[in-house]
């Protein structure tokens, strides 16, 4: 099993960080390699929204679906990726950290089948390095994006990472 769990600080509200991340279907604006995301329920999204995505990992072409299965409203978003020769379970959690800022945490649970599961141990350092460059671009993003302020964030508000 790969697990990557990974914290960024945005100096945006708590709300607006949940809201950006938990439609999937802004990702690609952020996610290197993620070329297309498709919501495929409709209403609100919550328990049971489901999406279609393209992405590029390792080399390779994944399409597969996600659902979520946990979903609580401008805090936190789980959801699983059943089919797949990677398969398993991201979330996010966003929290208030400090005025206007929020702290994110990206969770990842993955499995490999088949003769990819050879190279988790690379998998996961790969998942690693690109969630920290995804965070640093959502980041930077919605920073831009929404910022009052000039400085770009405090020292030390970057992405921090740990793959197991």
């Amino acid at each position: 099993m790969i697990i990557v769990e990974s914290t960024v600080d945005i100096d945006r509200p708590s709300t607006e960080v949940f809201g950006f991340v938990a439609d999937q279907t802004n990702a690609p604006s952020w996610q290197h390699g993620l070329h297309e995301v498709r919501r495929l329920t409709d209403g609100p999204i919550g328990v049971g929204t489901q999406h279609v995505f393209v992405r590029r990992f390792a080399g390779r072409r994944i399409e597969s679906r996600n659902t979520y299965t946990s979903f609580e409203p401008d805090r936190f978003v789980q959801f699983e990726i059943p089919d797949g020769w990677l398969t398993g379970q991201a979330s996010y959690l966003v929290e208030p950290h400090g005025a206007g800022r929020s702290r994110l945490t990206s969770r990842m649970e993955f499995q490999v089948a088949g003769p990819a599961a050879l190279a988790s141990p690379l998998l996961a350092r790969v998942l690693a390095r690109d969630s920290r460059r995804d965070e640093a671009a959502l980041k930077a993003l919605l920073e831009i994006r929404n910022s009052h302020s000039t400085n770009g964030g405090s020292p030390g508000s970057g992405p921090r990472h740990e793959a197991t």
